[in-house]
């Protein structure tokens, strides 16, 4: 299964945004999304503390300042499948 992995915290407006657009596009497309929060990681911490939310998409990272409808939606139909309906 394709999946997005989504770098987030708790109490972010931004990503509270990001994923409902992630779960909107889930009716196009088929994904499936792994949330990590970055405050139990290090790592993640340490290196998306600033770039949340962060979407990774087949390698492809959307940071901040690239989680919008279009650049989501752009970055998904040239990786995942869509639905069939």
């Amino acid at each position: 299964m394709n999946k997005v992995i989504f770098y987030t915290k708790e109490i972010c407006s931004l990503c509270d945004d990001a994923e409902a657009l992630l779960e909107m596009f889930q009716q196009d497309y088929e994904f499936e999304i792994e949330k990590r929060d970055i405050y139990t990681n290090d790592a993640w911490l340490e290196e998306y503390q600033l770039l949340i939310p962060l979407l990774d998409i087949n390698g492809i990272k959307l940071d901040c300042e690239h989680v919008d409808y279009y650049t989501m939606e752009k970055t998904l139909k040239e990786n995942f499948p869509l639905r069939h309906k």
